[in-house]
């Protein structure tokens, strides 16, 4: 599989993202393909890390098949032979399509992301051990770093197109979107995530807390869209080891974090563009905990190929 940090097909690009390109196919579709870039803080790296976009394609593609009896998804097709006959212009470009394009249904995007946090990590720890609040909401006291959160909680955030998203609180997504929509996306949220946690769990995987992005397709549906509980969405721990109290080893995109923190804190990045060069043991690293987190939840190994 070839190494992409950009895609080029005869189609008009109307987007491009951290990771993905977004084509227009007609008024009813869209192509997502997503490259091997990464994002880390909201920064995109100028190294790719290999394999990375058909992991977070055929992952998200295998999560949509497994909750197609829950909700309504925007996913049409995620095999490149699948996509060429039913958009002919692609004919010749199934190596750039193979393993990382999606054909999807066009929706109109709700402009947050529903972040569902069944553990407190991150971001979200850092500000309840200071300030004993998640997005200036007052949590309970004596939580733990890495800590269950029983009910999971709900955290929504605003789309940034450029710098860092922004955590709000639901009453902030509710005056944006309105109650009825804020309502019903937390709904799909806390639905998928908890399918997707019981199905991590029995393959011994915890999913800490993941995002989710919702648009409404022409026909008034709620659609999930974009990728569904991937390394690049969400934060995945072994259930072998767990133990609160302190950060956990994962299988997403951790290393990479865990490096650039070092380089923040030793004055070498000030957190945003341009990121520092990332060493070949960071990238490989890297691209080994996405293909080990999609062996885990599918049951099978992802080919090059």
């Amino acid at each position: 599989m070839i190494l992409m940090t950009a895609s080029d097909l005869p189609l008009t690009r109307i987007a491009r993202g951290k990771v993905r390109d977004v084509y227009e196919v007609d008024a009813d579709r869209l192509l997502l393909v997503a490259s091997d870039r990464v994002s880390a803080y909201d920064v995109v790296m100028a190294e790719p890390i290999p394999m990375k976009g058909a992991v977070l394609t055929q992952l998200s593609a295998w999560w949509f098949q497994q909750l197609g009896d829950a909700l309504c998804h925007h996913m049409i097709s995620a095999d490149a032979a699948g996509i060429i006959a039913a958009v002919p212009a692609l004919k010749g470009h199934a190596e750039q399509l193979a393993g990382r394009a999606m054909l999807c249904r066009r929706t109109t995007v709700f402009p947050v992301e529903c972040v569902v946090r069944g553990y407190l990590s991150g971001s979200a720890w850092r500000e309840y051990a200071k300030q004993g609040t998640l997005a200036g909401e007052t949590l309970p006291a004596g939580l733990a770093e890495s800590g269950r959160l029983d009910p999971p909680i709900f955290s929504p955030a605003t789309k940034a197109e450029e710098g860092h998203d922004e955590n709000i609180t639901v009453g902030r997504m509710r005056a944006l979107l309105g109650v009825e929509v804020a309502a019903e996306l937390e709904r799909l949220a806390r639905l998928v995530y908890g399918r997707g946690r019981v199905v991590a769990l029995e393959r011994g995987i915890i999913i800490a807390d993941t995002k989710f992005e919702f648009g409404r397709a022409g026909s008034g549906e709620i659609l999930l869209i974009d990728e569904v509980m991937t390394p690049d969405s969400s934060r995945f721990w072994p259930v072998d080891g767990y133990a609160p109290g302190k950060p956990q080893p994962s299988f997403d995109k951790q290393p990479l974090r865990d490096w650039l923190d070092v380089e923040r804190h030793a004055g070498h990045w000030n957190g945003d563009a341009p990121p520092p060069k990332l060493p070949s043991e960071v990238v490989e690293a890297t691209s080994q905990r996405y293909l080990e987190a999609y062996r885990r939840l599918t049951g099978s190994a992802l080919a090059p190929d």
